[in-house]
């Protein structure tokens, strides 16, 4: 359905004579954001659907072929993801492993991706490269409201040894504090069992007001929009937000944890 939208999306552009930059125009949504739905590099929203109905004439065509994408459980996430979390209003990110990476320094990333120990040295330099870049989006003009809960595991266990660890933890200390759009709490340990133990995730909210949850394995991860899991996942998240210290008794645990890292 992916693909279908796409080729409809191509022929009505031709055969209204319009250029993906016009297109664009029309639409109010940027021409690389165009130029990638027509190659399935990402998803188009409802919003995006039922303003092409709109500009091109389609009677609902293609609200109705979205509709029945967002029916499939996962799609392609290397291209979708970083592309829905460049563009989210709000994201709702939860680690009970590794500190996020949107806030990751540069040789905690590093010795995250060494331990992993699947990838070779010119890989890593890569991918530490792009995780850094992505993270311009929290200073940028109008950066998104990034509300991130770590579990205090995180904080404790030795990434890249003690000097990469007390970095680390200064680092969410002067972002928790100086940046207004980044909350950081922490799940403490006496929390015990808790239902964000079973593993990651992350949830986008799009300019529309659309949401879509983010879930990484091992080497693959997965964006999900069907409605019954979304519901769920939020569920998840408020009762993980339950057991979270404030913020600033997250960011004094912060601080007098990286004190141990000597």
């Amino acid at each position: 359905m992916l693909d279908h939208f796409a080729e409809e999306l191509r022929l009505a552009r031709s055969t209204g004579g319009l250029s993906q930059a016009a297109l664009a125009e029309a639409l109010s949504y940027s021409g690389a954001l165009v130029a990638k739905v027509e190659t399935c590099e990402r998803r188009p929203s409802l919003d995006f659907a039922r303003r092409c109905d709109a500009v091109l004439g389609a009677d609902g065509r293609f609200e109705r072929i979205q509709r029945r994408i967002s029916r499939e459980t996962v799609v392609p996430w290397v291209r979708d993801w970083t592309g829905v979390e460049a563009e989210a209003t709000a994201l709702r990110w939860y680690e009970p492993l590794y500190v996020p990476g949107l806030l990751q320094t540069e040789e905690y990333a590093r010795a995250v991706l060494v331990g992993a120990g699947l990838f070779g040295a010119d890989e890593i330099e890569q991918q530490v490269t792009t995780r850094l870049d992505r993270q311009a989006l929290l200073t940028r003009g109008r950066p998104p409201l990034l509300t991130a809960v770590i579990d205090e595991y995180t904080l404790r266990r030795g990434i890249g040894g003690s000097e990469v660890m007390r970095e680390q933890l200064q680092h969410l200390v002067k972002v928790g504090s100086t940046l207004p759009r980044v909350r950081i709490q922490v799940v403490p340990l006496s929390a015990g069992a808790y239902p964000g133990l079973d593993g990651p995730f992350v949830i986008a909210t799009s300019p529309a007001g659309e949401e879509v949850v983010y879930l990484e394995g091992q080497r693959h991860g997965q964006v999900i929009d069907r409605t019954e899991y979304l519901r769920e996942i939020v569920e998840i998240w408020e009762s993980i937000r339950g057991e979270t210290l404030s913020q600033q008794q997250s960011l004094d645990l912060m601080m007098e944890v990286a004190e141990t890292w000597i």
